[in-house]
């Protein structure tokens, strides 16, 4: 009994991050917001990383996980989207609240899905919210032509839509570390390091913290992206 309170409390303070982060993405302070998006993937990595250790996996830690993960990776993320188009586009901004909605559809489906045991079915919830919650630290973004807030809000349709897709994606789990298995995930991890360097010089140099916590939405385009490109080459089956 001691062994699962661990894990679980582990996933609560995922919650609360998330929870925390909707707060912060009202008062507009979403640079908080998002270091509270990548506060509770940590968390979300070691409860079941921490359950598996100490083989205490439980039902209720499941249903636990998912809960958390709508709020940190589904709510948070959506209701920083629709705070950071409100001042611009007005209550337009709250069809953003509709990846929420899917968020909480993608995790369901994961839950019953036994093919996502190694890799995923539809873009994973984490990586969606990193995307969105990176590109909201973007304060100029929405200064830029008028339309912009409006491609914004349509991008969060698209991000609806791969969240419950049929589009396989990879993971980062290893089975072994020789390259042919494992070419996308070197190359993806390679084009990490040089866009996380890339953006990190650009905003020391401009002295802009916003643009150093871009490099998130350029890891998870770059994701998307060789994903795409994979699923091209890759050999049918």
């Amino acid at each position: 009994m001691t062994k699962r309170i661990i894990p679980d409390t582990i996933t609560c303070c995922n919650f609360l991050c998330g929870a925390v982060a909707v707060y912060m993405a009202t008062q507009h302070a979403f640079i908080w917001a998002f270091l509270l998006i990548l506060g509770g993937a940590f968390f979300d990595f070691f409860d079941g990383l921490s359950a598996r250790a100490l083989k205490a996996p439980s039902k209720i830690g499941v249903e636990l996980d998912s809960l958390a993960d709508d709020i940190t990776f589904g709510l948070a993320p959506s209701m920083m989207v629709a705070c950071y188009l409100m001042p611009v586009i007005g209550w337009w901004a709250l069809i953003a609240l509709i990846m929420a909605a899917f968020s909480a559809l993608r995790l369901a489906k994961f839950n019953v899905d036994e093919r996502q045991t190694s890799s995923f079915i539809g873009l994973a919830t984490p990586a969606n919210a990193i995307f969105w919650g990176s590109v909201c630290c973007m304060p100029y973004a929405i200064t830029a032509p008028a339309w912009m807030p409006w491609v914004i809000l349509g991008m969060t349709l698209v991000s609806s839509y791969l969240l419950i897709s049929e589009v396989p994606f990879f993971s980062l789990k290893f089975k072994s570390f020789a390259w042919k298995e494992n070419a996308d995930k070197y190359l993806f991890l390679i084009g990490c390091v040089l866009l996380i360097a890339f953006c990190a010089v650009r905003g020391i140099l401009a002295k802009h913290v916003e643009f150093i916590l871009f490099s998130g939405a350029a890891v998870i385009v770059w994701y998307v992206v060789l994903n795409f490109a994979t699923n091209l080459i890759k050999p049918k089956h």
